[in-house]
């Protein structure tokens, strides 16, 4: 059995959804497909949302219609009979119904979750009747009734491969199967949800509980590129990573994997493929366990960076003080990207400034603090990289007209990482496409 997920702009528009249903009867392999919201549904919620925090009703009323009349339109174009018209129509005036429903009651952040659920519950029935019109059999899945997460919301393999197992069991003369991402329960058995990007997750940690042959992420664009797309002219599409390289990018930057759903792939082995739903025929890129060769791989970029320096002179020789600045990012439960240190000085970046202002209060009695904010990790992503004598001479002769801020070197094979500010970003990028891979 195999994984196909579909991300949101693979099934926002029917035409979209058209070519999803012929990838995904394309071969005889059973399959379990997940999807996520329609594009845009999921901002739409959010905004739903905070009206509803900002006890703005008439807002909240207004972006509920809104959104209503964008479905009413997308079935008209998905369906062609009338009877299927019909049953999708109520199926999505309930889920309206329920919206306009929390206009009249106490907004929690409970709430707010079955708020933000919405979205997948809609994509995968709409998908479903478009299935049941083209007389594709299949069966839909509820992720509420098997997907969950613990008291520390981590979602547990064994308990979901329980659960998942229980439900296939249910339907084991079936082949075809349609499931939401990003949703779950939480350890109170209430609706929850795995975070932005959390249906890469689901469909990783569905993979792993039933020990899928592979799992495969369809995006538009073909594969996990050697560099920004968006910004670089030219890249081209990296043909095989291991876990270890596609963790490192997808944490630093790379938009097309979620940095989460890499841990459930690689501790159960399971082979993960990105794929272009535009272009399906394109190879795009393999994650397996073992790197297919040594050396530079790609280059990934992290916006939204703050760098804090923490200098003092007692310091120097003094033990126990990275523990000190250690305990404060603890405390706040806030991970550190990077950290440089020298006899008098620490230097770490954050990407998470929920908690900025209670940690640099903190941090200000051991030592003079600064803060700076607007910054960028650039990374270089890679193969046994410290093992290669000339790449900081390469990468550092191609920035040699850009201020670098901070350069994490040797703490992975993997990665070599700097800092610039956000302005110096674009030129960075374009300077080590040309410096590192001879690409303009």
């Amino acid at each position: 059995m195999k994984i196909m997920k579909f991300g949101g702009t693979s099934v926002g528009k029917p035409e979209r959804m058209f070519q999803v249903a012929e990838l995904i009867t394309r071969d005889e392999e059973a399959t379990i497909v997940v999807l996520s919201a329609l594009s845009g549904t999921t901002n739409a919620l959010v905004a739903i949302g905070d009206a509803m925090a900002n006890s703005d009703k008439t807002k909240a009323n207004e972006l509920i219609e809104a959104l209503h009349e964008h479905y009413k339109t997308f079935i008209d174009g998905l369906l062609q009979k009338n009877e299927s018209r019909s049953k999708a129509s109520s199926i999505i005036e309930e889920h309206f119904d329920f919206l306009r429903i929390i206009l009249k009651i106490s907004f929690n952040d409970a709430l707010n979750k079955d708020i933000l659920a919405q979205g997948e519950l809609m994509s995968t029935k709409l998908f479903s009747c478009y299935l049941h019109e083209k007389g594709v059999d299949h069966v839909l899945l509820p992720a509420l009734d098997f997907m969950s997460i613990d008291a520390n919301d981590e979602p547990q393999v064994p308990a979901i491969h329980t659960k998942l197992a229980k439900v296939l069991e249910q339907h084991s003369n079936k082949k075809l199967f349609i499931t939401q991402g990003y949703i779950c329960r939480n350890a109170k058995g209430e609706v929850d949800n795995l975070k932005r990007g959390g249906s890469d997750y689901s469909a990783s940690l569905i993979a792993a509980a039933i020990n899928a042959s592979v799992c495969e992420i369809w995006t538009d664009i073909d594969g996990m590129h050697n560099n920004d797309p968006r910004i670089v002219q030219s890249t081209k599409p990296v043909e095989q990573l291991s876990f270890d390289e596609a963790a490192e990018l997808a944490y630093f930057g790379a938009k097309i994997l979620h940095p989460a759903s890499i841990w459930p792939a690689q501790h159960y082995n399971i082979p993960v493929r990105l794929l272009n739903t535009m272009e399906p025929e394109a190879k795009g890129t393999i994650i397996v366990k073992d790197a297919d060769r040594d050396g530079v791989k790609a280059v990934a970029a992290k916006d939204g960076i703050v760098m804090l320096k923490i200098k003092s002179s007692r310091m120097l020789l003094a033990y126990g003080f990275l523990r000190k600045i250690f305990e404060v990012f603890e405390k706040y439960r806030t991970s550190i990207d990077m950290i440089t240190t020298s006899e008098v000085a620490v230097s770490v970046t954050i990407d998470n400034t929920l908690y900025l202002d209670e940690i640099s209060k903190e941090l200000q009695p051991l030592g003079e603090l600064e803060v700076v904010h607007h910054q960028s990790i650039v990374s270089v992503v890679g193969n046994k990289l410290t093992q290669n004598n000339n790449l900081m001479m390469r990468m550092f002769d191609a920035l040699k007209d850009i201020p670098v801020n901070m350069v994490s070197y040797g703490g992975s094979l993997h990665n070599v990482s700097i800092l610039v500010h956000t302005t110096q970003k674009n030129d960075t990028l374009k300077a080590l496409n040309k410096g590192l891979f001879g690409l303009d």
